[in-house]
């Protein structure tokens, strides 16, 4: 069972998260999805983190804005691979979210995505799950080799213009 969590840290994450959610649906992986804040249930996230492994998390994605310890505060608990998806907020188009998000000590790691990079957050854990699962990397590459086409398709278009 290839099983993601898509934790946000609150439900104005949504929109983005939803989209992290299509990726992982469209390679078949089971998506975990809740609202627990760093902040303000900091009980259940510890909770949540302990027991994900157990759960059958593999990987957790979790997005967070302002400041974004969301991330960090699942990573400074589980050992599984935590990817953080800083949000945009009111100050500095996401600048803030983003450095909560890197900005982590020495033992502690969080990958990190682009802001409101929710897309590539799926994409990661998808490359991370496919170490694991020969099926999901034969469909990783296959997305790759579709990508790839799409570019080429476009190139063409492009000088046909010319």
């Amino acid at each position: 069972m290839k099983k993601v969590a898509l934790i946000m840290g609150s439900k104005s994450d949504l929109d983005v998260v939803q989209k992290a959610k299509k990726v992982l649906q469209s390679f078949d992986i089971e998506v975990d999805m809740r609202v627990i804040s760093a902040h303000r249930t900091p009980h259940e996230a510890a909770g949540y983190a302990e027991k994900a492994a157990e759960n059958g998390v593999e990987v957790i994605i979790a997005a967070a804005g302002k400041a974004a310890h969301l991330a960090g505060v699942l990573a400074g608990i589980t050992p599984l691979p935590v990817i953080g998806i800083p949000m945009k907020s009111s100050f500095g188009d996401g600048l803030d979210s983003l450095l909560s998000v890197v900005q982590m000590p020495k033992g502690v790691p969080v990958a990190c995505v682009a802001v409101d990079g929710a897309e590539n957050a799926a994409y990661l854990a998808v490359q991370i799950l496919a170490l694991k699962y020969p099926d999901l990397m034969e469909k990783y590459i296959a997305y790759k080799k579709s990508m790839r086409e799409d570019v080429l398709k476009q190139d063409k278009e492009i000088q046909s213009l010319q």
